[in-house]
């Protein structure tokens, strides 16, 4: 684990709010840095690497596979972690608050009603 990782770990494995998280977890042919199975949501930490050209592109395709298998996922730089490790541990527990999905009002209507 890099730096930063080590230090979030520090504040998440503390079980925030509740919230148990698993570290470097498998989901498909990806590890994320962080997950927390009960709601459904990865925590990744980008450091410099993830600024290189080309890789944005290859992170929003990570980020797609993992939103397609029901999970939601939160990205935060490596520098914010470094300069302030408690904010962003609430700023995770504040995002597992957040419901999997918004119901507009109940379920859609049945084939054939409108």
């Amino acid at each position: 684990m890099t730096l930063p990782e080590n230090m979030l770990w520090q504040q998440l494995r503390q079980r925030p709010n509740g919230l148990k998280f698993r570290r470097q977890h498998p989901i498909g042919p990806y590890v994320v840095d962080f997950c927390c199975m009960s709601h459904r949501f990865a925590v990744e930490v980008d450091g410099f690497a993830h600024d290189i050209e080309g890789r944005a592109a290859q992170d929003q395709i990570r980020t797609k596979y993992i939103n397609d298998n029901g999970y939601r996922v939160l990205r935060v730089a490596a520098a914010r972690v470094i300069a302030n490790a408690v904010g962003v541990t609430a700023e995770v527990v504040a995002f597992g608050a957040l419901p999997l999905h918004h119901p507009a009002g109940g379920p859609p209507p049945r084939a054939g009603e409108d």
